[in-house]
C-alpha cells in the first residue's frame, strides 16, 4: 500500500523524484520514485548512519554491481545506485503488487497452484541469482512480491554490504530475520560461513509460510525460534504433497544435505499440485530486517544448547532492534541447561533406522517410490511414496515404505515378486516380515556422489536390485561380482 511522503522526507534522490512511501525496513525506507523519463521505480533510501562510511559505500557499490548481473527474471532488476550519495540509495524495478507476507495476511493461506507458482516462482529467481554468484541473504516473505506478471524476489545480495560494514555491524552480527536463517549463520559447525544452501533454507521456510501461515521452527520468541532451529525438526504440517518433501529437504540442518536452487526448480517443475483447500487468514510475519548478534567461534566447540542460549540472551539484551514475531505459537525451546546431543551424522542415523530416506538411483534426480499398485517405480523424490525408513535385523535391513503413513493399516516393505518360469523377478510392496524375499544386505560400494554420501548396492537372497530405465522395470537378479550391480545412495528426508 503506497503512503503520502512525511514531512522528513526528501522529495527527490538524486535523478529521482519521490512520490510516496512503500514502506521502512531494518536497511532502509523505500519510495515509489519516478525516472526522469516517467518511468515509476522503487528507491531504496539507505539509513542515515551509513552516509558517512567509506568501508559501506565500498561494499555496497560492489555489491550492487554484482546483483545487476543477476538475470531479471522472476527478480526485481538493480537499476541504479549511488552509495556516495547523502544518504546512499538503491534504484530497483517497481513491482505492482503485494509481498507474500500481505497477500497471506490479506487473503489467507496459498494452496494448489498458487502455492506451486510461488514455490517455483522463489526456486526460478534463485537459480538466477545464484548463477550470477549472488548469495541472497535475506529472502523471507517481506523481499518475494506477487505481481500479475508473476513472482519477483527483491533486494538479493544487498545485506552482505551492512553485514560485513565493521562499523555497524561487528564481526559477530549479521544481517537477517531469525526465522528464515539457516543453522550454519548461529553456529560454525554446521559450515559457519552463509553460501547459496542458506537461501535454499530460508526457501523451506518461506514456502512453509505460504502453505500455514507459520515458519517451521516458530517459537515465542526470537531466542526459541533459533534454539528449534538448531535443535529440532521442522514442523512442516499442513505443507500439502509433493512440495512438503521439497521443503524438508530444504530445511536440512547441514548445508551440503539441500538441494541447489537448479535442483529445487527441475522437482517442482516435474512435480503435481494439491487440490485447493479452504484456509483460513494468517498473521503475518516478521518481516524487517535486522542486525542479529551471533556467538563468536569458539575453540571448545560449544554444543548447540549451549549456542542457542547464547543466541537468547543477546536477542534479549542487546537491546539493537525489535523483532516481532508471529503471534500464537507453540513455545518450544531448549533451557540452557538442558544437555545437547552431538551433531547428527544422517547417513549413521539413517543406517540405524532413525531418519527416513530416499533412494536415489546413480544417474541422480531420480528415486525410487512405491506406487498405489505397490509396484516399485521412479519419481522426482517428493511425497511420502519416494520415503523409507530402515528397520535393521541382525546384518541385514527390512527396507519399510512410508508411502502409507498416517493411515491405518499394516506396514508394507520392499520384497522381491517371484514369478514362475522367469529367472528375475520385481521389487514390490510386501509384508513386513523378516524372509529371504524381504531382507535386504547393504553393500557400501566406497564411492561417493557429489554430495559425500556413500553409495551402497542392495542385494536380496536371490541376487542384486536392478532398475531397466528402458522398461521402468525393477529385477531381482544375479549377476554375479557386486562390481556389476546398480548403485544408489540414501538422501535424507529428516527425522521420523
Amino acid at each position: 500500500m503506497n503512503m503520502p511522503l512525511r514531512a522528513t522526507d526528501p522529495p527527490r534522490l538524486g535523478r529521482y523524484d519521490l512520490v510516496a512511501r512503500l514502506g521502512q525496513g531494518g536497511m532502509g525506507t523505500v519510495f515509489l520514485g519516478r525516472a526522469p523519463d516517467g518511468t515509476p521505480v522503487a528507491v531504496k533510501m539507505i539509513r542515515p548512519e551509513f552516509t558517512d562510511d567509506d568501508e559501506f559505500s565500498g561494499r555496497f557499490h560492489s555489491e550492487v554491481r554484482r546483483a545487476q548481473q543477476v538475470p531479471p527474471f522472476s527478480t526485481a532488476a538493480v537499476l541504479d545506485a549511488d552509495p556516495g550519495h547523502d544518504p546512499p540509495y538503491l534504484v530497483v524495478e517497481y513491482v505492482d503488487g503485494p509481498s507474500l507476507s500481505t497477500l497471506v495476511t490479506e487473503r489467507g493461506l496459498l494452496t494448489g497452484a498458487a502455492l506451486h507458482q510461488v514455490a517455483v516462482g522463489i526456486a526460478t529467481a534463485l537459480t538466477a541469482i545464484h548463477g550470477a554468484g549472488v548469495i541472497h541473504r535475506d529472502l523471507k516473505p517481506g523481499n518475494v512480491l506477487v505481481a500479475m506478471g508473476g513472482i519477483k524476489v527483491i533486494d538479493f545480495g544487498i545485506a552482505r554490504a551492512f553485514e560485513a560494514t565493521s562499523r555497524h555491524t561487528r564481526t559477530d552480527q549479521m544481517v537477517g530475520t531469525v526465522a528464515y536463517m539457516a543453522p550454519e549463520r548461529f553456529e560454525p559447525s554446521y559450515g559457519g560461513e552463509v553460501t547459496a544452501a542458506s537461501d535454499i533454507f530460508a526457501w523451506g521456510a518461506v514456502v512453509t509460510y505460504a502453505a500455514t501461515g507459520r515458519t517451521p521452527f516458530a517459537a515465542d520468541s526470537p531466542a526459541a525460534t533459533a534454539a528449534r532451529i538448531l535443535t529440532q525438526p521442522p514442523d512442516t504440517a499442513g505443507v500439502p504433497e509433493p512440495v512438503r518433501g521439497l521443503v524438508e529437504w530444504a530445511l536440512a540442518k547441514h548445508p551440503d544435505q539441500r538441494p541447489t536452487a537448479r535442483e529445487l526448480l527441475d522437482a517442482l517443475l516435474s512435480g503435481a499440485t494439491a487440490p485447493v483447500r479452504a484456509a483460513p487468514v494468517a498473521v503475518p510475519p516478521p518481516d524487517d530486517t535486522v542486525l542479529v548478534p551471533v556467538p563468536p567461534r569458539r575453540r571448545s566447540g560449544l554444543r548447540r544448547l549451549a549456542v542457542a542460549a547464547g543466541v537468547a540472551v543477546l536477542l534479549l539484551c542487546g537491546g539493537l532492534v525489535a523483532l516481532h514475531e508471529i503471534a500464537g505459537r507453540r513455545p518450544t525451546a531448549a533451557g540452557a541447561g538442558d544437555a545437547a546431543p552431538a551433531p547428527v551424522d544422517p547417513q549413521a542415523e539413517i543406517l540405524a533406522g532413525h531418519r527416513r530416506f530416499a533412494i536415489e538411483l546413480a544417474s541422480g534426480g531420480r528415486f525410487f517410490a512405491l506406487d498405489r499398485d505397490r509396484e516399485l517405480t521412479v519419481s522426482d523424490g517428493t511425497g511420502s511414496q519416494a520415503e523409507f525408513v530402515l528397520r535393521p535385523e541382525g546384518v541385514d535391513y527390512l527396507i519399510k515404505s512410508l508411502s502409507g503413513e498416517g493411515f491405518a493399516g499394516p506396514d508394507v516393505c520392499l520384497g522381491v515378486k517371484k514369478q514362475p518360469d522367469e529367472d528375475s523377478w520385481p521389487v514390490v510392496g510386501a509384508a513386513c516380515t523378516p524372509t529371504a524375499g524381504t531382507l535386504f544386505s547393504l553393500y557400501d560400494t566406497g564411492k561417493r556422489d557429489a554430495r559425500g554420501r556413500p553409495a551402497y548396492s542392495l542385494r536380496l537372497k536371490d541376487g542384486w536390485l536392478l532398475w531397466d530405465a528402458d522398461r521402468k522395470t525393477s529385477d531381482v537378479t544375479e549377476v554375479g561380482e557386486a562390481l556389476f550391480a546398480d548403485k544408489y545412495t540414501f538422501a535424507d528426508r529428516g527425522e521420523l
